[in-house]
C-alpha cells in the first residue's frame, strides 16, 4: 500500500483555481482587452500606424539598443559572474551585492544619476565629451541605461551554473595537457552557452520594455533618441489611443516571442547539463 504524501497546501483543484484567478486578473484580462480593442480597428489602420516613419523609427532604436546592451552584459556579465564565482578576494559580498543594485534603485533615479553622471559637465562627461563621446540625450545613453539594467540578469543565470560546475573537469582536461583556452573553449564554454543565451534573451526582452532609465539620459529627440515605450506615452497623451494601442501590440508581440525563446533555452539548458 503506497502511502499519500502530505501536503501542506490545499488540493489541486483550490491552488489550481487560485492560480488561474490571478493570473487572469493580472495578466490575461489586460492583455486580452489591449488585443480586443485592437481588433476594433481595421487592418490597413493598424498597419498604417505601427509602421509610420515615427514609429519605425522608435522599433529601430529601442531594437537595436537593446540588443546591444544584452550583447555587452552578455560578454562581461560572464565575466563578473565568473569572478565572483570562482575567486575570493576583499569585498566580495559587497560586489556581489552590487550587482542587484539596477533591481532595487528606482529607474527614474538611476537614469538621471546616468544623465548627470554622462553630461558635458559630469564626473565621466567632462572627460568624454571632449573626445567626441557624448552619453548624455543621445542614442548611446539609450544604451548605457539599458546596459545598466540588463546586467543583474546575465550575472544571476550564470551564476549558479558555474557553481554547480565540478572544477575536476578542468583539472582533468589539465592533466591531459589541455591549454587554458583549450580548456575554456572546449569544456567550460559549451557548458555556459545555454546560460549565457538565456541571460542574453532576459536582458533582451526587460530592456525592450525599459522606460524610466531611458528617458533622462535619452534626450526624446523624435527620429533620433526616442524610445517605442515612450512613443506610446505620447500617443497617449495626446489622447490618440489608437495610435497607442497598435504600437503597444507590437511590442507585445515581440516580447511575447521572446518569452517563448527563453523557456524554448532553459529547456534546452536543462537538458543540456543533465
Amino acid at each position: 500500500m503506497i502511502a499519500k504524501r502530505h501536503n501542506p497546501l490545499p488540493g489541486f483543484g483550490l491552488t489550481m483555481g487560485c492560480t488561474i484567478l490571478y493570473l487572469s486578473v493580472i495578466v490575461l484580462i489586460p492583455i486580452g482587452g489591449l488585443f480586443l480593442r485592437t481588433l476594433e480597428m481595421s487592418w490597413a489602420d493598424f498597419w498604417r500606424l505601427a509602421t509610420a516613419d515615427r514609429a519605425l523609427a522608435a522599433y529601430k532604436l529601442t531594437f537595436g539598443a537593446s540588443l546591444i546592451g544584452a550583447s555587452i552584459n552578455a560578454v562581461f556579465g560572464t565575466i563578473v559572474a565568473w569572478v565572483l564565482v570562482r575567486y575570493e578576494f576583499p569585498g566580495k559580498r559587497f560586489f556581489d551585492a552590487l550587482v542587484d543594485f539596477p533591481f532595487a534603485l528606482p529607474t527614474a533615479v538611476a537614469g538621471l544619476t546616468l544623465s548627470n553622471l554622462f553630461a558635458a559637465n559630469g564626473w565621466l562627461g567632462q572627460f568624454l565629451v571632449p573626445m567626441g563621446i557624448k552619453g548624455s540625450f543621445t542614442p548611446l545613453g539609450v544604451v548605457i541605461a539599458l546596459t545598466f539594467i540588463g546586467l543583474p540578469f546575465v550575472v544571476r543565470t550564470l551564476q549558479p551554473v558555474l557553481e554547480s560546475f565540478e572544477r575536476e573537469v578542468e583539472e582533468a582536461a589539465a592533466t591531459l595537457g589541455a591549454g587554458r583556452l583549450r580548456t575554456f573553449f572546449s569544456i567550460v564554454a559549451p557548458t555556459l552557452l545555454p546560460a549565457i543565451i538565456t541571460g542574453f534573451a532576459l536582458a533582451f526582452a526587460r530592456a525592450i520594455g525599459e522606460y524610466g532609465s531611458v528617458i533622462f539620459i535619452a534626450g526624446n529627440k523624435p527620429y533620433e533618441s526616442e524610445i517605442a515605450p515612450l512613443l506610446i506615452v505620447i500617443r497617449l497623451e495626446e489622447y490618440d489611443y489608437t495610435a497607442a494601442m497598435a504600437l503597444a501590440v507590437v511590442l507585445l508581440v515581440v516580447s511575447f516571442l521572446l518569452l517563448i525563446t527563453i523557456n524554448l533555452l532553459e529547456r534546452w539548458a536543462s537538458r543540456y547539463q543533465t
